[in-house]
């Protein structure tokens, strides 16, 4: 049996994915592709099956160094941002497009949250983070406790049965 390439994988969660994740005109879907030296953002609206903004680091304007790097899928997250924002926007529905949620996939849509798209999530985290910082610190933890020594008096006894009795 031959193996599969990691672009049949990806492609394969992808598919699994696009199953459950849909866009519409209120929420449109954030659609993320990657390569080696460029990442792509999209806005797309699955009812009608146009898109409504795009951003990638292919663009002249958003070129930097190099595309194929963290701080430049920050800039792509901040600039689809904006111009969500701009065609009305506010909330959208994202599709990592079979990446893990991991490197620069992750930088792309946390630039987006801090650039104003899906306030609410951003202010569900805030108030996670706020209530983690608010906990006390356990008074006694598992290793200030003194370690009870077990003695053979505290384990049970087997009885053994004589049949010559």
């Amino acid at each position: 049996m031959a193996q599969k390439s990691r672009t049949d994988i990806r492609r394969g969660v992808h598919s699994r994915i696009r199953k459950k994740v849909r866009g519409s005109a209120e929420r449109p879907r954030l659609a993320v592709f990657r390569s080696i030296n460029h990442i792509y953002a999209q806005l797309i609206d699955d009812d009608k099956g146009s898109t409504l903004a795009t951003a990638s680091t292919a663009e002249k304007v958003l070129a930097g160094k190099t595309g194929g790097n963290i701080e430049a899928a920050r800039t792509v997250g901040k600039a689809i941002a904006e111009r969500a924002i701009k065609a009305g926007v506010e909330t959208v529905v994202y599709d990592r497009g079979g990446y893990v949620y991991h490197g620069r996939v992750k930088a792309l849509l946390d630039a987006t949250r801090e650039a104003g798209l899906n306030k609410n999530e951003a202010a569900k985290e805030l108030v996670k983070e706020e209530l983690k910082a608010d906990k006390p610190a356990k008074e006694e933890s598992k290793a200030d406790k003194p370690i009870k020594e077990k003695s053979k008096a505290d384990k049970p006894v087997k009885k053994e049965s004589k049949d010559e009795e």
